[in-house]
């Protein structure tokens, strides 16, 4: 795949962090410094790399990022955070930029020392072969237990003139908002000033990265940056670039999102699960949420059974105002529970429904106008055996 954004080249290098020799250190450069936003993991327990960018994020500024695979260097210490200095200095050096403009991102083993002079050497040689179609190399080189690499591009119009948007992102297991084990690095030649960026990208997310689950676990090391270098001449403060850009950005963000439950740690199936008539669309997200996160609900579809009791239970422990008998539950327009009750005839064509691979959980509760929708995946005995080997 090439992506290609005007005026940013990437690439990757195997630099000994990863027992299996594969591309573990990823650069990503843009040939003038960039606008930047970012979004974060609100795990109170944050990965050293994370506290680094969240103080030089607030510059609004940057020009280059450096991404490590196999080791999150979270949980590390003090030790942590000159690892991550020193990481953001040697992409620094080796690309002859201000330190203070290189992000770095880490993902892998929590609580191991990072390999830091491994990083150091190879940077240099990393430096010197970057290329403009170089950004699905670092989507390789970014994957733990992904099974494929992440990667999209996008590009949109304004009058006459177009700009490109195009991301990287890894994800696989310890998904769930606020955000998920997940990077994201997105780069486009759209201008924009630090405020603007940063509001667009809140909003891509809210309805992508912060929609999905995996297993319910949220991260160290969650984070989503986005570098806009102005180079196609388009700019976030126009109303019609700001629009434009949104629609873009929103998409490919949710394409990228989808992609990361599709990939899901020994996942099957890819679930969307919609809560509608709540009384808010908060109650309705808690409560799609509570069922997208039942290791019962999971298990079940992950062994085609449609036993729509381990969903009604889920919904009457998500702590939100329910009426049992004013329930209704759908897989895709099959329903399985009206007013509460289980529609017996719905039973084949229901189990038709969970032999698909990828199909929707519509739950009314008929109690409100409000809904909201996450997306899932089953959990399968591969989802155990693959974190219980994780770090051996």
């Amino acid at each position: 795949m090439r992506l290609l954004v005007p005026g940013f080249v990437a690439g990757s290098v195997a630099a000994g962090l990863k027992k299996d020799e594969k591309k573990d250190l990823g650069v990503i450069f843009s040939e003038a410094p960039a606008c930047a936003a970012g979004v974060f993991t609100t795990n109170q327990v944050q990965a050293a790399p994370v506290l680094l960018d969240k103080e030089r994020i607030k510059s609004g500024r940057c020009q280059a990022i450096v991404v490590n695979s196999g080791n999150a260097n979270a949980c590390t210490g003090p030790h942590g955070m000159k690892d991550a200095s020193a990481m953001a200095r040697a992409g620094a050096n080796a690309l002859g930029i201000a330190e203070e403009l290189v992000l770095v991102a880490s993902t892998g083993v929590i609580g191991e020392r990072l390999n830091i002079s491994a990083i150091e050497a190879a940077l240099p040689g990393l430096a010197g072969h970057l290329s403009a179609s170089g950004l699905f190399e670092v989507a390789q080189a970014i994957m733990t237990t992904d099974t494929r690499a992440k990667a999209a591009s996008r590009q949109g119009r304004v009058g006459d003139r177009s700009f490109t948007v195009a991301a990287v992102a890894k994800g696989a297991g310890m998904i769930r908002p606020d955000m998920a084990t997940m990077l994201c690095f997105i780069c486009t030649d759209m201008g924009a000033t630090p405020d603007a960026l940063s509001e667009s990208l809140r909003i891509a997310v809210a309805g992508s990265f912060n929609a999905i689950t995996v297993d319910g676990d949220t991260s160290t090391n969650d984070t989503v940056l986005v570098l806009a270098n102005g180079i196609s001449g388009l700019n976030l403060g126009e109303v019609s670039c700001t629009k434009a850009f949104q629609e873009v950005l929103n998409e490919l963000l949710f394409t990228l999102a989808l992609e990361i439950v599709a990939d899901g740690e020994g996942a099957t199936k890819l679930v969307s699960i919609e809560v509608k008539g709540a009384s808010d669309e908060g109650d309705a997200r808690q409560a799609a949420y509570t069922v997208a996160n039942s290791p019962l609900v999971k298990t079940a579809i992950f062994g085609e059974d449609a036993n729509w009791g381990r969903i009604m239970a889920a919904i009457g422990r998500a702590g939100v105002p329910v009426n049992p008998e004013t329930i209704d539950i759908f897989l895709d327009d099959v329903c399985i529970v009206k007013d509460g009750h289980g529609c017996a005839k719905s039973a084949e064509a229901a189990a038709r429904v969970l032999k698909t691979d990828r199909f929707k959980i519509t739950i009314d509760l008929n109690f409100g106008g409000k809904a909201a929708t996450v997306h899932t995946c089953d959990l399968s005995t591969d989802y155990v055996r693959i974190n219980a080997d994780y770090r051996t």
